[in-house]
């Protein structure tokens, strides 16, 4: 009896031994595999859920994985059953260098499509109804913060095709590739597959060579100086910037100093070099400029994006245009970034336009391709954070 108690005790010590070691471990990996409760992951179903209201909720996580500009996510959503409007959030607009608010309805758009592309792969017949009665389109002033405004309304029924798979599968793949690129250009059989995604009045242009992609990155160095040293521009973007992954987590939005990708000491010391109010903005000033005439030109193509309409509804189309691009290069393994600047900058607007035989069109998105290590996936609010469901 006294040797079979000794075992007892012996047992019992040991696992308690063992699990005032391992405790600290299980808690690690519980919270590592537990996903912030803030945060949309990155992944979506290959089917259509069995209950309409998580078909809704797919179809909204789907579209939250768009890009936006400085990630700032400018949408909410209202479900009733199965409709989906898509809203402006006024609270997520940026009004110094984006008054008319053209890159916040291309965000917009671009959300719209991801909806779409899902509802199409998980074989849903859809309906879009373009800035529905009692929405205006009309362009917001740089001094007045408009009412939300919807945008678009989707509604869906079973039932339809399944096509967009491949689509489908690049959008949590996706990402906005601010590296410096390797030089390699794009081959001629995928820019014919590029081109082929952008229809309707949205037009393609198309600039590879090296001369011309270095006078390019010479306009966008000046545009994006021209935007930093505006003050009202500086505050604004640096209110968009994260210090770390672990601020970006916490708040579920913005761009992290890390991958905007800028060099010297905006990157090691990004509180002084993006204050206005420091000394030490003039290296943050430096820095971004750098960075963007760096990255054009070790591009392999950079492409314009225009429409002959000016205005949301143009603005909104580019948006669907761009993201559906943006899908495919990540298909063909093809790195991406938007440069907003030249576009947002009117005075080397001009120039932008010539240096693609664009005179004449609205300018929306200039993007440069080619080819470089995949970042880090950013991060984006949860859908329960960005809906409203209708209670029936």
């Amino acid at each position: 009896m006294e040797s079979l108690d000794r075992r007892r005790f012996l047992i019992t010590l040991g696992g308690a031994a063992a699990y005032a070691t391992l405790r600290p471990h299980v808690a690690i990996a519980r919270h590592v595999s537990a996903w912030p409760s803030n945060l949309q992951p990155w992944s979506l179903p290959a089917d259509a859920p069995g209950n309409p209201v998580e078909v809704a909720r797919a179809l909204i996580g789907a579209a939250v994985l768009a890009p936006s500009h400085w990630n700032v996510q400018p949408w909410r959503f209202e479900v009733d059953e199965n409709t989906i409007r898509i809203v402006v959030d006024p609270g997520r607009a940026l009004p110094a260098s984006d008054p008319d608010r053209r890159a916040m309805m291309i965000g917009l758009g671009a959300a719209l499509e991801n909806l779409l592309i899902a509802a199409r792969a998980w074989g849903l017949v859809t309906n879009v109804e373009y800035f529905p009665s009692g929405a205006s389109p009309a362009v917001a002033s740089a001094a007045a913060v408009a009412p939300p405004t919807v945008v678009a309304r989707v509604t869906w029924s079973p039932g339809g095709p399944r096509r967009d798979r491949a689509l489908l599968a690049m959008i949590p793949e996706r990402r906005t590739n601010r590296r410096e690129y390797d030089g390699r250009g794009v081959y001629p059989q995928n820019r014919s597959q590029l081109l082929a995604q952008v229809s309707g009045e949205t037009t393609l242009h198309w600039l590879d060579d090296r001369e011309s992609l270095r006078d390019l990155a010479d306009v966008a160095h000046e545009a994006v100086r021209f935007e930093s040293e505006d003050r009202r521009i500086a505050v604004e973007q640096a209110r968009w910037m994260r210090d770390d992954a672990t601020d970006a987590r916490r708040r579920g939005d913005g761009i992290t100093v890390a991958a905007l990708e800028y060099p010297g000491l905006a990157h090691w010391m990004p509180g002084r070099a993006f204050n206005p109010d420091s000394w030490f903005h003039r290296y943050g000033i430096g820095s971004a400029a750098r960075q963007a005439r760096d990255g054009l030109r070790s591009s392999g193509a950079a492409l314009l994006i225009t429409s002959m309409r000016r205005g949301p509804a143009a603005w909104l189309a580019g948006g669907q245009a761009f993201e559906r691009l943006a899908l495919k290069t990540t298909q063909l393994g093809i790195a991406m970034q938007p440069i907003q600047a030249p576009i947002e900058v009117e005075r080397v607007r001009p120039d932008l336009l010539r240096r693609f035989d664009a005179a004449g069109e609205e300018p929306l998105l200039l993007v440069r391709l080619g080819h470089a290590n995949p970042p880090a996936a950013s991060v984006r609010r949860a859908v329960a954070l960005v809906s409203t469901f209708r209670s029936s």
